[in-house]
């Protein structure tokens, strides 16, 4: 049996991790797989999106969204805005953009890049007003970077969310939005 990072690789496709997502991000052996409780299942029609958590980058926010995602928040929240090229933001049970859990936080901004499969907070225009909403990049943006929290990467299931409906190309307004089917901290998924 291969060994890879300290995880065989039956158990890497038991917990449905890809090969090159257990290589491209830098942590310790073993933990990747170990850490079930800093990781996030997000699953969409197009199928299951893993986001490993950035407790060292937003601590703050990454204990916000795993408790959100414990009450079940995030299930059945449309992807309301989505730009091609740019990102796909969900988090607002309004599905207006304008929505949220109702509370504010502090930002932790961080040198960290916003590239492809990059998590990040979405908010208004003080630095302090991020909620619940968020958005995955497709692509890097560098112009967001030291600006918005990031708090999660992308390892597995990029493909589902390239496929989530795009919305206009300005606006990003989506016309019967793809929905996020159920979220859960992977520590607890059954």
């Amino acid at each position: 049996m291969s060994k890879c990072m300290g995880i065989s690789i039956t158990r890497r496709r038991l917990l449905g991790l890809l090969p090159a997502a257990a290589i491209a991000w830098p942590m310790a052996p073993g933990a990747y797989a170990s850490d079930l409780e800093n990781m996030i299942y997000l699953d969409t029609r197009h199928g299951r999106v893993v986001i490993r958590l950035r407790p060292d980058l937003a601590p703050n926010h990454v204990r916000r969204i795993k408790e959100l995602t414990r009450q079940g928040f995030y299930n059945g929240v449309p992807f309301h805005r989505v730009i091609r090229g740019f990102m796909a933001q969900t988090g607002d049970p309004t599905g207006t953009g304008t929505g949220g859990s109702g509370q504010k936080l502090k930002a932790e901004f961080s040198t960290a890049k916003h590239v492809r499969g990059t998590v990040s907070m979405a908010r208004a225009q003080s630095p302090d007003s991020a909620d619940s909403q968020f958005f995955i990049c497709f692509d890097a943006q560098p112009f967001l970077d030291g600006k918005y929290t990031i708090w999660g990467e992308v390892v597995s299931g990029m493909e589902a969310v390239d496929l989530v409906r795009k919305g206009d190309p300005q606006t990003g307004r989506v016309v019967d939005p793809d929905r996020i089917i159920r979220m859960q901290v992977a520590a607890d998924a059954r």
